[in-house]
């Protein structure tokens, strides 16, 4: 049995598990403990070697909030069964529960990005024999999970086939908006590490495709729009949209669609 990368693993048993969902734990140095994922694995024989899409979350949320809340697991086995996707693995991960939300960056003696750009495809890969070295890496989220997703996925470009964000936060200012932990907490000595537009700017040459769209009535639509146009100024191939909707659950529930099937599209 090849060794584990983590201390200790906890997987969850398939005679109780329901709704092609499993739940992994593992005991990390980049968290200075535990760290939970949800995984989404389809149905059907002799799959292998599947696209692993990490799931990122908001604030308040945690590992099943995006399966329990926000169905992403249900509208990919549709999208499956309609034939709009091919077979993927959701690895819907926790921040790694740290105040009202970590914002996927390392502080306070946590490194909450390497937790996600690290450990949750190698716990996905050592637990899930779905996939492998071979599974191609995306990643999308919500709100500060967007944040996180377009942060961390250009700052890990070249391992990454694809990035999305829904409904982004785009700079660490912005978490003020949402948590009461102070933003000094949040301060990182580089800027790439705070902002989304210098974390892609700094990775023009190697970005893999990326999209993100935000609702019309967003608190952060002004944000997400300027980080459009700071792209477009800087020559930066980008896809953006923007449709009718909130900072809720009911728009994320709803495109979270045009995420699998943009990811499908990026596979060869």
């Amino acid at each position: 049995m090849k060794e584990s990368k983590f201390r200790t693993t906890e997987l969850s048993d398939a005679v109780y598990e329901m709704d092609n969902l499993r739940f992994i734990t593992v005991k990390t140095p980049h968290l200075n403990g535990r760290g939970d994922i949800c995984v989404f694995v389809p149905d059907g024989e002799n799959l292998k070697d599947l696209p692993i899409v990490t799931l990122l979350h908001g604030v308040y949320g945690s590992a099943w909030i995006w399966a329990f809340k926000g169905g992403a697991h249900k509208t990919a086995k549709r999208l499956i069964e309609q034939g709009k996707i091919r077979p993927m693995v959701l690895a819907m991960a926790s921040d790694g529960l740290w105040g009202d939300g970590s914002a996927y960056t390392a502080h306070n003696h946590h490194n909450f990005e390497k937790w996600i750009a690290e450990d949750v495809p190698t716990a996905v890969k050592e637990n899930i024999p779905q996939v492998s070295e071979q599974s191609k890496l995306f990643i999308s989220g919500l709100s500060m999970g967007g944040f996180g997703a377009l942060r961390v996925g250009a700052k890990y470009a070249k391992q990454y086939s694809g990035i999305s964000g829904h409904s982004s936060i785009t700079e660490i200012e912005q978490m003020k908006l949402f948590v009461e932990e102070s933003l000094d907490l949040y301060k990182q000595k580089e800027r790439i590490d705070e902002d989304v537009f210098t974390a892609m700017l700094q990775n023009k040459e190697q970005l893999p495709p990326f999209r993100f769209d935000c609702g019309t009535t967003d608190e952060l639509i002004d944000f997400n729009r300027k980080l459009h146009t700071d792209l477009e100024q800087s020559n930066i191939e980008h896809s953006y949209q923007e449709f009718e909707g909130g900072h809720e659950w009911k728009y994320w529930q709803e495109h979270i669609e045009d995420t699998l099937i943009y990811f499908n599209s990026l596979i060869n």
